[in-house]
């Protein structure tokens, strides 16, 4: 009861209508929150939770972009990712972020194959192991399954209504994240990748 009556505390704490400030300076020291949640924060932050910071009724999509101009000329950027805000390194610094051996846990590590069919389990998810092995034409290891699951890149989906009820695997967050893109539907058409040779 202490611990939930100091969390309470603590985030009663936090003036979010910050009345007592002049409105530029108001809205400037949202903007400041904001950053601070984004750069705190691995995986995008939604609207939602970026709002619990604000004062109540204020946008957040015009504090995102007052915040995105402000941030013009710094290495880093704000990023429309997996229905929310992140911030990430301008493409621009991505070779000597690299160089200096600073991607961490953003380096996915997979081979060809790996990544082959994890664009498979995005395209055509939920699906199983047996519906991989119609895609590629053999067994899909449990091992490759292992490491997308791993690095997060791909999740349990329901299970399957065939024989034995086998699970189905579909992509996360992560994977959004890990590939820069909003939606599932920011995925190129399949149909464009096999007239340029990338698929089949």
């Amino acid at each position: 009861m202490g611990s939930s009556m100091a969390k309470q505390r603590s985030e009663g704490d936090l003036d979010r209508e910050l009345d007592g400030l002049p409105a530029e300076l108001r809205w400037r020291e949202w903007m400041r929150r904001i950053e601070a949640v984004l750069f705190a924060s691995a995986l995008p932050m939604s609207r939602e939770a970026l709002g619990r910071v604000v004062g109540q009724g204020v946008a957040v999509d015009l504090l995102i972009e007052d915040l995105a101009t402000d941030l013009s000329d710094r290495p880093y950027e704000i990023a429309r990712v997996a229905e929310g805000w992140m911030l990430r390194t301008r493409p621009t610094y991505a070779a000597a972020i690299r160089l200096a051996g600073g991607m961490g846990d953003h380096a996915l590590d997979l081979n060809e194959f790996d990544i082959a069919v994890l664009a498979a389990i995005a395209y055509y998810q939920p699906i199983t192991r047996d519906g991989l092995k119609d895609v590629f034409g053999k067994e899909i290891s449990r091992d490759l399954i292992g490491r997308l699951h791993e690095r997060e890149l791909i999740a349990r989906g329901p299970r399957s209504p065939r024989r034995g009820a086998p699970y189905t695997f579909v992509t996360t967050e992560k994977f959004l994240v890990a590939f820069d893109l909003q939606s599932l539907r920011d995925l190129p058409d399949l149909e464009q990748l096999e007239d340029a040779g990338l698929s089949g």
